[in-house]
């Protein structure tokens, strides 16, 4: 806060200094300011004046909840606006091969209002446990049959606390006489499952179907490939989002968040691993053959080691033309014994042996180029070639690398419609989270696009209106992001205070003009005098020339008296216009320095 008020200071003082600097301006001219400006400033202060007082913003808007209706058919819909879990049913399942402390679905769901909410009245399924197993789930209107309707499963979710590891999917159970929800666990049996998960850094956004073998009748789980957009604001930024997942008949699928595509492919060419198996496998029963020869390269056979190669010879050897440096101390030890070092008192040479002074380096070698016994330094001996090896060749008995031969896959299959996955009856959520309130909303599964926008409109979309309506305008989003990271008031300064000194540099180091009353001092013209000067000679030049024509009409139609009055009235209309221009150059010569009197004494 001390530095916000101390920017505030500065900025204030930049301020005032540019209002005294052009104050300062203005007073040091008013006194030679000609009755023309005071009529120019008396019109601006009536024009001012008139000016209607600025407005009040109006208030900001406020947006008002009602409920989402669905506005078509649905298989499933849910609000929590009626502020009950009237449908859903709990989890009393136990995880297999997990602690009994944490093996329970003992996780809390509660219906509640989201925190800050900015729409009273709009609540939603709360997560509100953490480091617990949760389990909740309810039954489908009717069951979801995929054959010739898309599937369409969307809903809101809202990291209230952001997120450290866990996640926000959900999964659609597969009808089976076997489904107790009740019992509903990790291992219980699911068509689909789609939405956000993180734990770490790794963010992700699944979308998994399980597909059944129809020759073996087990079933496997296909991921979708990884989305290339950047995921980690919807679990970072405690807003709610908008997770759609749409599933065609023709196998495309698309993934969407806030109603903007994330993700889309294919059933059969965009899932790990692939629906369909290779139609050709490797032979598991296959050995490569003893003689087979995989190397490309062989050492050459008739190679033979030349008679001067010395394998023996030393990499290194001692430089013969090296010279011991002057004044290098042989008797002296690079180390001795420290003579400030004293034997502990505790020291026990019965137990701890001899006391010896720790060593330190000779300080009677610091001044010299070195002690001990001089040696000669090792350099790269010229002769050395290392261990000898005959060169290496192309074997001409390269047979590539071996691999298995291919026989046909016996469990190949080919489904090409794995959009008619096992039908489902159920949706629910299965989560493990170490991050509590975690607030899901608005759910939904239908086949028609239409419905699903028009129930993310009447729900995530009012969340949206009232979350920009409540927002802070530029400044405030600016004071608050400087709140955040303190060096933005740098920037803030920087951006404020450079524009301001531009601008009183400019206004205040202009070359000025001279004033009115200089001139009169001076007796020389004026530039906006001469100016005006020329044109009126240039405008009653104009007149005289349209008078002359006048006049040469008049003489051609006219009498002769009226020719003669005519002419009269030209000749005293051009006498009078003879001594105007007369007299103001007279005037204008007269004001001339050149031809100023000079000033008696």
């Amino acid at each position: 806060m001390e530095l916000k008020w101390l920017l505030y200071v500065t900025l204030l003082a930049l301020g005032t200094l540019a209002v005294q600097a052009h104050d300062m301006d203005d007073d040091s001219d008013s006194d030679d300011v000609v009755d023309i400006e005071d009529d120019l400033d008396d019109g601006i202060e009536e024009v001012e004046e008139s000016k209607p007082e600025t407005s009040t913003p109006p208030p900001t808007p406020k947006v008002t909840y009602r409920p989402p209706v669905p506005t078509g058919e649905v298989y499933f819909v849910e609000s929590f606006d009626k502020g009950t879990l009237d449908g859903w049913i709990l989890s009393r399942a136990k995880k297999d091969d997990t602690d009994d402390e944490i093996a329970k679905y003992d996780g809390k769901w509660e219906v509640q209002d989201m925190k800050d909410t900015k729409l009273p009245g709009d609540k939603g399924l709360v997560l509100v446990t953490r480091a617990k197993h949760h389990a909740i789930s309810s039954k489908l209107s009717k069951p979801f049959v995929f054959d010739t309707k898309p599937l369409i499963i969307q809903y809101e979710v809202n990291f209230q606390n952001g997120i450290e590891c866990g996640g926000a999917y959900v999964k659609l159970l597969s009808k089976t006489p076997e489904l107790s929800l009740d019992q509903f666990h990790d291992k219980t049996p699911y068509t689909i499952m789609f939405g956000p998960d993180k734990c770490g850094e790794d963010y992700k956004l699944h979308f998994i179907f399980r597909h059944k073998n129809p020759k073996t009748g087990k079933y496997e789980e296909k991921h979708a490939k990884r989305p290339d957009a950047d995921l980690k604001t919807y679990f970072t930024d405690k807003k709610t989002h908008l997770y759609t997942l749409v599933l065609n008949p023709d196998n495309s699928f698309e993934i969407l968040v806030d109603q903007t595509v994330v993700n889309s492919g294919n059933l059969l060419n965009d899932m790990s691993p692939p629906v369909n198996p290779p139609r050709e496998i490797e032979d598991p029963n296959d050995q490569k053959p003893e003689d087979w020869d995989e190397r490309p390269k062989i050492p050459d056979p008739d190679a033979v080691k030349p008679d001067d190669w010395d394998e023996d010879a030393p990499a290194k050897i001692a430089d013969e033309n090296a010279v011991k440096p002057e004044g290098w101390l042989d008797d002296e030890p690079e180390y001795v014994a420290d003579p400030d070092a004293e034997k502990p008192e505790d020291w026990d040479e019965d137990m701890d042996g001899e006391w010896e002074a720790p060593q330190i380096a000779n300080p009677k070698c610091e001044t010299a180029p070195g002690c001990g016994t001089w040696q000669r330094p090792m350099i790269d001996n010229p002769n050395y070639k290392g261990k000898w090896k005959p060169p290496m060749i192309d074997n001409v008995n390269y047979q590539g690398i071996w691999k298995p031969r291919k026989i046909p896959n016996p469990d190949f299959f080919e489904d090409l419609e794995p959009f008619k996955m096992t039908p489902v009856s159920a949706v629910g959520l299965e989560l493990w989270s170490m991050t509590s309130d975690i607030f899901f909303d608005n759910f939904i599964i239908c086949t028609e696009r239409a419905v699903a926008d028009d129930w993310a409109s009447d729900g995530w979309g009012l969340k949206k209106a009232a979350d920009g309506a409540a927002e802070p305008g530029v400044v405030g989003q600016m004071m608050a992001a400087a709140e955040e990271r303190p060096w933005l008031w740098v920037v803030y300064i920087l951006t404020v205070a450079l524009p301001v000194f531009l601008v009183v540099l400019f206004c205040c180091s202009g070359k000025k003009q001279p004033s009115a009353a200089e001139y009169k001092k001076t007796d020389a013209p004026q530039p906006d005098v001469v100016d005006e000067e020329k044109e009126e000679e240039k405008d009653k030049g104009d007149k005289e020339e349209e008078e002359e024509e006048e006049e040469v009409n008049e003489e051609k139609l006219g009498s002769d008296a009226d020719i003669g009055s005519a002419s009269q009235e030209e000749e005293e209309e051009e006498d009078d216009e003879d001594r105007k221009p007369a007299s103001e150059e007279e005037e204008t010569v007269n004001r001339s320095p050149r031809n100023r009197k000079p000033r008696k004494d």
